[in-house]
């Protein structure tokens, strides 16, 4: 258990190094390099895809590119956070390598990033959407692409695809393009809720059943279906580009939603993710994989792709024998970080998972856990977890 503690504290690149092998290659031509788009939402219940299970909702744009691609059953963030997620994205690093170990921190200047690491192959390296987790400019020099709402707590999120579909078309140069959704994340205010019968939707099991719970989560499968809207419209615009057949589509779910248990937590229920990729001539459509990969192996795959010799300064590896179908296993271990802040007292929390038990510590078990994003009443009245409380006076379970 102490040996674990330190693993943990420390940032596990230890046992990390010791996972990193070289790519195993592959026959990309580097004048035929693939174009590289990909999607990613924002504070997503990755079970409520319907691709994934989910019965709530019919995410047919999503599950069109899980029907076309392959899908990842065991993708993990290793902090339930977005700029942190976000970071690890750009950089293959872990949070703690980054300098991202909280929420709205930038990372290191002394790091490069994916727009480096492609940028000096020739490729165009565009952002448009959510961009709050960008900073320093010197790592993340982003083409910022207009289209795509770009504040995550916005109550609208009307977006166009002009811009993109510009930066997409030329074909003297590849392009790899992050569309970053502001959905579902909270407040809860875009889309149509009225879709959904409150009485009918199956709650995860792990949220109190109330009424009020029902409402809100209507909500946030109104934003769903709206993310998955997005997701079609951008498709779309990459087949009326002619850049379609040379283009790789790749879907993210980032971290869990803002629910207890989800995001803010190291439960599965927040650092497990969603992935998707569309690989035309390449991946078997349809195919799904049961490989356990995280977000630090992202960029690296990227730069794989690319045929770029591997950066062995990166925490993750490359993960494309296992898109190519090679390999059917990747990573032994994933590995979990969280502390609250800035959203609230800290709280540290580490773990460490496999493909099939996962141990969860608690280095302050001793304090409470409080998120005032959630459980203050008088910060936001009218909740949800108001009523959890007052479920919780009568409970059965109440003192167990």
């Amino acid at each position: 258990m102490l040996l674990l503690s330190i693993i943990a504290v420390t940032g596990f690149a230890q046992t990390a190094t010791a996972q990193r092998k070289p790519s195993l290659g592959h026959p990309i031509d580097p004048a035929k390099r693939p174009n590289i788009l990909i999607i990613m939402a924002d504070d997503l219940d990755s079970r409520q895809l319907s691709c994934y299970g989910g019965q709530n909702i019919k995410t047919k744009n999503i599950d069109a590119l899980a029907e076309t691609g392959l899908k990842f059953n065991k993708i993990y963030c290793s902090e339930a956070m977005c700029v942190p997620t976000r970071a690890t994205l750009f950089t293959g690093l872990y949070p703690v390598h980054h300098g991202s170990y909280q929420n709205h921190k930038g990372v290191y200047t002394n790091i490069q990033s994916i727009c480096q690491y492609l940028g000096k192959e020739g490729y165009r390296v565009g952002l448009t959407g959510k961009n709050h987790s960008t900073r320093p400019r010197s790592v993340f020099p982003f083409d910022i692409i207009k289209g795509f709402e770009p504040n995550c707590v916005s109550t609208t999120d009307a977006y166009f695809l002009d811009s993109v579909s510009a930066y997409i078309s030329p074909k003297d140069k590849p392009f790899c393009l992050f569309v970053m959704s502001i959905n579902p994340h909270k407040p809860w205010t875009v889309g149509d809720p009225s879709r959904f019968d409150p009485d009918k939707i199956k709650l995860p099991a792990d949220l109190v059943d109330t009424k009020m719970t029902r409402t809100d989560f209507c909500k946030y499968l109104a934003e769903i279906r709206e993310l998955d809207n997005q997701v079609g419209d951008v498709v779309k615009a990459l087949k009326a580009s002619g850049q379609e057949k040379n283009t790789i589509v790749i879907f993210l779910g980032e971290q869990g939603p803002q629910f207890p248990g989800g995001k803010w937590t190291n439960w599965d229920y927040g650092l497990k993710s969603s992935m998707i990729i569309k690989w035309d001539g390449v991946v078997t459509p349809g195919s799904e994989t049961e490989a356990l990969v995280q977000y630090e192996d992202i960029t690296p795959t990227l730069i794989d792709i690319a045929g770029v010799a591997p950066i062995r300064t990166l925490d993750g590896r490359s993960f494309l024998s296992v898109i190519q179908g090679k390999t059917k296993t990747f990573r032994q271990y994933a590995f979990g970080i969280h502390n609250n802040i800035p959203e609230d007292r800290a709280y540290p929390i580490r773990s460490i998972g496999d493909s099939r038990y996962k141990l969860i510590m608690n280095l302050t078990a001793q304090k409470d856990y409080f998120l005032k994003y959630i459980m203050a009443p008088k910060r936001i009245p009218g909740t949800y977890w108001e009523t959890w409380l007052k479920a919780a006076e009568s409970s059965p379970r109440r003192g167990h």
